[in-house]
């Protein structure tokens, strides 16, 4: 009986040990805010198709630092170089983002190690054969390329990297069907206003990259074109004393950004479709700014429509162009000179007929008052 009372109830006791562990507590006792971001953020990556981001750029600026916000928020990352000799401050960056996540929570489980989550490969954009594969499987390609600023006497410089490299990218990035593509580009592309104006000394760089942001918004791929300020001096400590401010096209001119708030806003866009899809968002860090979680920049501003009306408008008045201009039968019934000149004989004519009108004497307006004509004499008979 006592045998029969302590029989488990279970038909698979044989199998006890192989039963899945229980699910841990969704609570996470006695961490902060911070920590507790930092745990989820180790734990487990944003649950949706798009967790897999491509990142193109020249390491150790707005790049690297793209790369370590990305897997802060558990993106799974694919670092695309130029030369993999150059990647060494890429590999020291997420060295770092790993040392200050153990810092930050030293006992918190962890999920697959930060050096599993980023592939680095090597790439040249300048060699459209090479990118397939470079950005094959992901959901966000990120393209934050631009001409080296130390090569001033590369003439052929923005042309070859600021458009074309980019246009190789954003042809591949539509074949393979990416679900977003993030541009990183400049202020004052699209509009001339200064101190932005005068980036164009530099080979007409802001041309190329406009002619960048044409190509992507007319592929059809889903986009954000980003357009900061002046990256060169502020440095990581900028955010401290500054805050971002986002604005829409053609808004700002001039102005700083850190390249580390440039990262992070790219980083937040990326988790974010919704709130940056089909946007040109221009980009800033004031002072005077107030301090407001990015999502909330994000969603003030207004949607695409105006930006994307304008960009259709001036699609459409070029593809008027092109078509009148290709239209020969207007050429062939309407000579340039035949039209100049067609009412010239008309002219003639009419300026012939009145001066056979015209009266020869100068007084015509005294004719009536000129004296009677003498009688012709007569002669008398006989």
């Amino acid at each position: 009986m006592g045998s029969e009372k302590s029989r488990p109830l279970s038909p698979y006791t044989m199998y006890e040990d192989l039963k899945p562990p229980a699910s841990p507590s969704p609570s996470t006792p006695n961490l902060s805010l911070n920590e507790r971001s930092v745990t989820e953020a180790v734990e487990s990556p944003p649950q949706n198709q798009f967790s897999k981001a491509t990142v193109i750029s020249e390491p150790g600026k707005v790049g690297s630092r793209t790369v370590r916000e990305l897997l802060k928020l558990g993106f799974r990352v694919r670092a695309c170089v130029r030369s993999l000799q150059k990647a060494n401050a890429l590999l020291e960056s997420v060295a770092q983002l790993k040392l200050d996540s153990q810092d930050a929570v030293p006992s918190a489980p962890v999920g697959p190690t930060t050096e599993q989550k980023i592939e680095i490969v090597e790439c040249d954009l300048e060699k459209p054969d090479e990118i397939g594969s470079a950005i094959s499987n992901a959901g966000v390609v990120v393209c934050c390329i631009g001409a080296s600023e130390k090569e001033v006497f590369d003439v052929t410089g923005p042309y070859r990297i600021d458009y074309q490299a980019t246009k190789n990218l954003i042809d591949a990035a539509t074949v393979a069907n990416v679900n977003h593509f993030i541009l990183l580009t400049s202020l004052g592309t699209s509009k001339v206003g200064f101190p932005a104006a005068l980036l164009n000394l530099f080979w007409g760089v802001l041309i190329w990259k406009r002619k960048a942001e044409q190509a992507l918004i007319n592929s059809g791929l889903p986009y954000t074109i980003v357009r900061p300020g002046g990256m060169e001096r502020p440095t990581d400590a900028y955010k401290e004393t500054h805050n971002l401010v986002l604005a829409s096209a053609d808004t700002y001119f001039g102005g700083q950004v850190s390249n580390l708030q440039v990262a992070e806003l790219i980083a937040c866009m990326t988790k974010n479709r919704e709130l940056s899809m089909n946007k040109v968002i221009e980009v800033i860090a004031e002072t005077t700014a107030p301090l407001l979680p990015m999502e909330e920049l994000l969603a003030s501003l207004s949607s695409a429509n105006v930006v994307s009306k304008f960009y259709s408008q001036e699609k459409e008045l070029t593809k008027e162009l092109v078509k009148s201009a290709s239209e020969p039968q207007s050429l062939v019934e309407q000579d340039p000179l035949q039209s100049a000149f067609s009412s010239v004989p008309e002219k003639a004519e009419l300026q012939i007929s009145h001066s056979h009108s015209r009266p020869l004497s100068p007084y015509p307006m005294y004719e009536d008052l000129k004296p009677p004509a003498s009688p012709s004499p007569t002669l008398k008979e006989g």
